[in-house]
């Protein structure tokens, strides 16, 4: 905990947003939208993503679920992508390392915020949709 300051004000009170640490057992807080996020996600065993916001925090290094990473950054949704087999997924980077990683989409993700991502590059002014569709 912290130590009161000469200013008068309250020292900020520890906040444990991590994955399954935050005494909830069953739920974790978003570092990005501050709303509580159930662990169980329809279509994947490792919630690993905020479904209101996408945000994600890097805690797994190389196997989803394995909580290895020390980095703990926040980690920004980019853009989407689909796999091989159909399946969709977020690109996220890691604010803090800059590491990409990709995750899963879960059933319950905000319908509107996946729209979003998935115009995103149509809505971009940096490029003309023409030069987009001659890819």
């Amino acid at each position: 905990m912290g130590r009161h300051r000469s200013s008068g004000r309250r020292p900020q009170r520890y906040k444990d947003v991590t994955h399954g640490r935050t005494g909830r057992g069953d739920a974790f807080r978003c570092v990005a939208c501050r709303l509580d996020v159930p662990l169980v996600a329809p279509g994947t065993a490792h919630r690993n993503h905020c479904p209101h916001c996408l945000t994600s925090l890097h805690l797994d290094r190389r196997v989803p679920g394995d909580r290895a990473a020390e980095c703990r950054g926040r980690m920004t949704v980019l853009s989407m992508s689909v796999r091989a087999d159909g399946e969709w997924q977020l690109i996220h980077q890691c604010r803090s390392c800059g590491k990409l990683g990709a995750n899963r989409i879960a059933g319950d993700d905000n319908p509107l915020a996946l729209l979003r991502l998935a115009l995103r590059p149509l809505t971009d002014s940096t490029r003309p949709i023409r030069a987009l569709l001659t890819l």
